[in-house]
C-alpha cells in the first residue's frame, strides 16, 4: 500500500495563499536549496493528483518550462480530482512528449475517500498532493493524508486562505523531520 503526501506553501500564519490568490510571495521567499528539496520530494512521487483548478492553471505552463521543477512535473503520472467535469486542455496541433503527459491525466470524478483509498492499494511509489486549500482540504478533512510537507515561508500575510481550517475533530501528527534553508524557510514532515 503506498502513502499519500502532501506537500504545501504556507506562511507563518497559516494562509497558503493571500486574500485574493496571491502566491507570489512563495517565490520571494524561496532560495535554491529550498527549491531543490521540494524538487527531491516531487521525484519521489510515483503519481501526482491535484484538483481541479490547480491542473488548469498549471498544464499549460509545464510542458515548456525550462524550471527545475519541469521534469518531474512532466514525468510523473497525474491525476485530478474534480466534481465538475473536464474539458481538457489543449496541447497545440503536435503535442510534445511533456503535454502528452498532461493530457494524459486520469481524470477521477467519484467518491474522494473510495478513489483515494483505490489509488493506494496500488503497487508503487507514494502518491503526491499539490495544488490549491479547497482539494487539500477535502484530503484532510477525510482523514486521507498520510504525510505532511508544510513548507513555511518566512512572511505573514495577514489574512488570506488557510487549508486547515473547518475540521471536526484534532488531527494529532507526529514530526518526522524539520529542515532549516537559508532564505528563512522551514520546512515540518509529520506523519500521522
Amino acid at each position: 500500500m503506498r502513502k499519500l503526501m502532501m506537500k504545501m506553501s504556507m506562511s507563518i500564519d497559516g494562509f497558503v495563499a493571500g486574500p485574493n490568490g496571491e502566491k507570489d510571495w512563495i517565490f520571494k521567499t524561496g532560495d535554491e536549496q529550498s527549491k531543490a528539496w521540494s524538487v527531491a520530494v516531487t521525484r519521489e512521487a510515483g503519481l501526482i493528483i491535484m484538483g481541479r483548478k490547480t491542473f488548469e492553471v498549471i498544464a499549460p505552463y509545464w510542458p515548456t518550462s525550462t524550471d527545475a521543477f519541469a521534469a518531474p512535473m512532466n514525468e510523473i503520472p497525474k491525476a485530478l480530482f474534480t466534481r465538475k467535469g473536464f474539458k481538457g486542455i489543449d496541447a497545440g496541433p503536435v503535442p510534445t512528449p511533456a503535454a502528452v503527459s498532461w493530457i494524459n491525466a486520469q481524470i477521477i470524478s467519484g467518491d474522494l475517500a473510495g478513489e483515494i483509498g483505490a489509488l493506494k492499494a496500488e503497487a508503487g511509489k507514494p502518491i503526491l498532493a499539490i495544488g490549491g486549500a479547497g482539494f487539500m482540504r477535502s484530503l484532510i478533512g477525510e482523514g486521507l493524508v498520510d504525510e505532511f510537507h508544510l513548507i513555511i515561508h518566512p512572511v505573514v500575510l495577514g489574512s488570506g486562505e488557510p487549508v486547515f481550517d473547518g475540521l471536526t475533530m484534532p488531527a494529532y501528527l507526529k514530526l518526522s523531520d524539520t529542515k532549516i534553508f537559508p532564505g528563512g524557510t522551514v520546512v515540518h514532515s509529520y506523519s500521522i
